[in-house]
């Protein structure tokens, strides 16, 4: 019963990282540079990096793979309904660069945080004794 909970836990914090993530992920700084503009989309780069954070985070409270796992496909589920578009014609991800590289980023570094195995005091001591 209580793996159930976490396993619906990272699954929740999974949809509310993607819903989140695809407003946040359009923010970018835009700096005047002698040959032009330079775009520095930090958006995309903090929750690509809270989005690993949390995988990593969930695998540990869970102790187990399956969470992470569970929290990415919340991620993705929530990412690609944000990608469709709205009944009004909105949409908040739309077919940019800086959008695709959000989406596939996310999705190999997700898929790479959520395989990492998981080393747990107990693992630990028995690899060291």
């Amino acid at each position: 019963m209580i793996q159930a909970l976490r396993f619906a836990a990272a699954a929740v914090t999974g949809l509310l990282v993607g819903l989140v993530g695809a407003f946040i992920q359009a923010e970018r700084f835009i700096v005047p540079v002698p040959w032009g503009l330079l775009v520095v989309p930090w958006g995309m780069v903090l929750v690509i990096a809270v989005l690993v954070i949390v995988i990593r985070g969930a695998t540990w409270f869970v102790l187990s793979r399956w969470g992470g796992m569970a929290l990415f496909l919340g991620w993705l589920i929530s990412t690609i309904a944000m990608a469709g578009e709205s009944p009004s014609g909105d949409l908040a991800l739309s077919g940019g660069g800086r959008q695709w590289v959000y989406l596939l980023g996310g999705v190999v570094l997700g898929a790479a945080a959520a395989t990492f195995p998981v080393i747990s005091q107990r693992s630990s001591a028995v690899i060291e004794g």
